[in-house]
């Protein structure tokens, strides 16, 4: 399993409306687009000066379902408010290990 996380710092001037659209797109996105495992995403709550403003975290099965979603018609239109409303934006996509202990991998002989 893949997990892709993305970072959002916005531009002071992002609009309230068009902030809103974008995360209701977000919303539309979970359960939508093949290979997309679950979807998490929301608001920094500590502010600190480290902090990003926005967080998405999404699973995937495979690094070829992140292409699909790369393009996907229901992601495409989100990047016209991410990009242009962005002073930066971080990603970073990483292989989730098996939670389960060695002993629950391993098929019964």
């Amino acid at each position: 399993m893949i997990r892709h996380t993305v970072l959002f710092k916005f531009k002071p001037d992002f609009p309230p409306a068009d902030k809103q659209t974008w995360i209701a797109g977000l919303n539309r996105m979970r359960g939508n687009i093949p290979g997309m495992l679950n979807l998490t995403h929301g608001p920094d709550v500590l502010s600190a000066e480290r902090s990003f403003d926005y967080a998405i975290v999404a699973d995937f099965e495979t690094v070829e379902d992140i292409a699909v979603y790369n393009t996907h018609p229901l992601h495409e239109p989100l990047k016209a408010y991410s990009f242009p409303n962005s002073q930066h934006i971080l990603s970073v996509d990483f292989h989730l290990e098996d939670p389960r202990p060695a002993s629950a991998k391993t098929p019964p002989s």
